[in-house]
């Protein structure tokens, strides 16, 4: 099974939350079981970029409304456990922050828009695509909707919620950054008179996860406005706890704590 995951963090290469974490661990895993997993996210510029050397894969133009904006898909060279991809868009994607800048609609959408152009012309398509949080939470509407992306029309889209607390909601004066997609289903891209990425993603995406079973019950009550939508696809929704990667997480040889120990050592 070929599974790519889409997200705007991983570690150790960006990390703002366990967003980071589970992108960064979970494809090893899966490589182990012998899925052929991948992960493509953003290039930043901080110090793991600039330290870090890649191979340049793919290259691009790419419409954003009126704006046209060239990309590069660079592969890091260094072994992560599994393939890294990064979508380096000059003065719009390479900054040094993740996020928190007044364009951060149109740096996650340009990023999503260059990831799903970058597949289309992948030799051997996925057999998943994973979508984690509102930073891609366009994804799933566009491989189902926007006539570029129809050759991904029948390819299963899976969205994990780390927080639901952060959705990415934006005004529909900018409907026209979207590629061109039916009309007709602009609805699933309203919730509450904006466009809301990550309440598209759950009605769009084939699968919805989150980082536990707890967390998805809690979502139907605490959510930010999304509960009753939730609650109402609870059908294809299901919480999986997170692991942890014990080669990073590992308090027999975690220098960030004071004194190291084990389930032999410590004393209940």
């Amino acid at each position: 099974m070929k599974v790519i995951h889409i997200s705007a963090e991983c570690f150790p290469i960006a990390k703002v939350g366990g967003l980071a974490d589970v992108v960064g661990a979970l494809p090893i895993y899966q490589n182990e079981l012998n899925c052929s997993s991948k992960v493509i996210m953003p290039y930043y510029s901080n110090d793991f970029t600039k330290n870090s050397e890649f191979e340049n894969i793919y290259e691009s133009d790419l419409k954003l409304g009126d704006m046209t904006c060239k990309f590069q898909v660079l592969k890091i060279r260094s072994d992560m456990g599994f393939p890294l991809f990064l979508v380096k868009i000059p003065d719009l994607l390479d900054l040094e922050k993740v996020y928190g800048y007044e364009n951060d609609t149109e740096r996650f959408l340009t990023f999503q828009i260059a990831a799903l152009d970058w597949i289309l012309q992948l030799n051997i398509k996925p057999d998943i695509i994973h979508c984690h949080d509102h930073h891609t939470g366009l994804i799933p509407f566009m491989m189902s909707h926007s006539k570029k992306y129809d050759l991904l029309k029948n390819t299963p889209s899976i969205l994990t919620i780390h927080n639901a607390q952060y959705q990415g909601k934006f005004d529909f004066d900018k409907l026209n950054l979207i590629p061109v997609f039916d009309l007709s289903k602009i609805g699933l891209l309203d919730w509450d008179g904006f466009i809301n990425p990550l309440a598209t993603a759950i009605k769009c995406a084939w699968r919805v996860t989150t980082v536990s079973p707890n967390y998805m019950e809690e979502l139907k009550v605490s959510a930010k406005g999304l509960e009753g939508l939730i609650d109402h696809e609870s059908d294809k929704c299901c919480g999986i706890v997170n692991g942890i990667d014990l080669n990073v997480w590992n308090p027999e040889t975690d220098d960030y704590i004071i004194e190291k120990y084990s389930e032999k050592t410590v004393e209940l």
